[in-house]
Parts: C-alpha cells; structure tokens; sequence
C-alpha cells in the first residue's frame, strides 16, 4: 500500500486533491470512494492503472499521478466503454532507451503519440513549447535505433542563430565559437551513453554534431537524423536539409515557432513548412502543448501565460488600427 499511496500518503493527497468532491477511504489494503457516479468511476480506473504501472517494477511518483488523472479526464469512450485513447498505463510504461541504470520513457499522451509517430514515419516534426521533450525523445530514439542496428550513424545538427548575441564575439576558432550552440546536444548525449564512448564514435563518423550548414550538397544515407531549433531555419535552409533525406534514413525535426530568433523580416522555416507538408504521407506533424511540460511546472504557467499575453496583444492592435485608420 505504501507504493500505491505513496510515502506519508503523498499519492493520496493527489489523488484527493483531483478529485474534492468524492470521499477516498483507506483502510487496512482496502480503498473505497463514495461520490458522483462518474468520478468514482475515475478513481477506480486510477487505481487499476497505478497498479499495472507499479506490477512493471516502475514506480508511481505525484507527477505521475497528476499526469494519469489528466489523461483518464480527457479519455473518451466508444459505445461499448472502450477506451478510444491509450491509457496512462500504456504511456507510463512505454521504454525507448535504458541508459546508465536509468530508463527513458514517455511522460504525457503527446509524448506518446509523437513517439510512436517516429517509429512509423520517415519524417517527422516535433513542434512545441520549451521543455516538452522534443528534441531528448528525438535523441534517445536517435540512439535506441543506432544501437540496435536499425541505422549506421546519427546526425544531429542545429542552424547556429544567436538568440540576442554575436557568434563573433565568442572567443577562439570557428568550431570554439559554434560550439556553444550544439552543447544542449552533447549533454543530451551523454545522459544516454557511456561518456568514453561518445569521443571515440564521433571520430568515427558514427555520431556526428555539427551545423546546418555543413549539411549542404551532402546525401544522407543509412542515418538517424534529428534538426533541432528548427524555428530558427530559413525556409530556403528547411527545403535544404529535408531534401538531403538518403535511403534508409530517418529524420526528426524540433522546433517552438513562438521562439524565433530569426532577424526581423526572415520568415521561419518550420512556420512555413507546416503549411507546404501537412498530409504529405509518410511525413507527420506532432504537435505539444505546456501540458506536455516535463521540465519544472512552473514552464508550463509561463508558457500559457505568454500565449495569452501574445493573444491580447494582437487582439488590441488589430482593434485600434482599424478605428485608428478611420480618425483623420
């Protein structure tokens, strides 16, 4: 009971907190709710699935919890009470990669789905808010399928863009100066293989790092591919790289089209993208949300507080303009 309720009742009061209107008892190895049909209906139905969870060995932890009640909430069922949306056991337990005695895993029911989506599609778009995971689930399917001998490489790469700085004004050589921007790749990296082993596979061409623009005139065969900040590509930089696209290959682009650190009057190339490849087959678009923030919850307030800043204040200068236009 200690794993289900959680260490001083931690899961329980999660639990209780969702659900204020019904009554949670415990007694002894037994639970019971007293309530509305339909959430009492839930909570069972959030038992069964904690306790699948915890049957795989994997713990329950409050994020868990919270992220299995916003999936049951959101789940409809078909005529017969199946179902239609996988359930939080299935995402909880879904392992991509194991690494240095821990597993990597889908959080959220996007996270999921844009999994599954890089298993069955040549090229896929993760687009998203900070912190949802775009780019590290793209990297450890990246390194689950070079492990296992799907691909003979991975290429990571990313346009060296500066958000508000000057690559000019970094210190030493090229490489020293564009380094900094494909950092957040490397630490990816290393948190899924042996650090010894990273430095002797990229001076084997098995693990390759570099810049966009080093992907020009290049065909990229028998590859795992993944671009990440793609929002700050050009369109003419998008239609580049995805034609680089080899035999054998797989490519996973990420991006936030609301974090754009293009010079002003550049159009982004993943905003443009969507409208030129949406329906295109074997091409997917994953779409997250600040409900898929795995990152500090706090992520997840601060995007949605920007989306609605950004709301009203297009919202204030369309209406204004127009009355404006009209004042002579």
């Amino acid at each position: 009971m200690v794993t289900v309720l959680g260490s001083g009742d931690a899961l329980l009061r999660v639990i209780e907190k969702a659900f204020p209107r019904a009554d949670i008892h415990v007694r002894g190895n037994q639970v019971s709710a007293v309530g509305e049909a339909a959430e009492v209906a839930l909570i069972q139905r959030l038992f069964d699935e904690m306790m699948l969870v915890l049957r795989t060995g994997q713990p329950m932890t409050e994020d868990a919890v919270e992220r299995s009640i916003a999936m049951l909430k959101a789940n409809g069922r078909d005529a017969e009470g199946r179902p239609l949306l996988e359930t939080p056991a299935e995402v909880l337990t879904q392992n991509i990669l194991s690494s240095r005695g821990r597993t990597i895993r889908p959080k959220t029911l996007n996270q999921k789905r844009y999994v599954d989506a890089i298993d069955k599609n040549t090229i896929v778009f993760g687009i998203g808010p900070a912190g949802t995971g775009k780019t590290y689930l793209a990297m450890a399917k990246a390194v689950q399928a070079l492990q296992s001998k799907q691909v003979s490489r991975i290429i990571l790469t990313r346009p060296a863009v500066e958000a508000g700085e000057r690559l000019g004004f970094l210190p030493g050589t090229l490489f020293d100066k564009i380094d900094p921007y494909l950092r957040p790749l490397y630490d990816a990296l290393h948190d899924m293989m042996d650090p010894d082993s990273i430095p002797r596979l990229m001076a084997a061409g098995t693990i390759e790092v570099a810049p966009l623009a080093y992907m020009r005139g290049r065909t990229l065969n028998d590859a795992f591919v993944v671009l990440d900040e793609a929002q700050n590509t050009s369109p003419e930089q998008m239609k580049m790289f995805l034609t680089r696209l080899g035999f054998d290959t797989k490519i996973v682009i990420t991006g936030d089209i609301t974090q754009v650190d293009l010079p002003n009057g550049t159009r982004s190339g993943l905003r443009q993208v969507q409208e030129i490849l949406e329906g295109v087959p074997d091409i997917h678009f994953s779409r997250l949300t600040s409900e898929d923030v795995v990152r500090h919850k706090l992520i997840g307030r601060i995007v949605d507080a920007y989306e609605k800043y950004d709301d009203s204040q297009a919202a204030r200068e369309t209406g204004p303009a127009r009355n404006g236009n009209q004042r002579k």
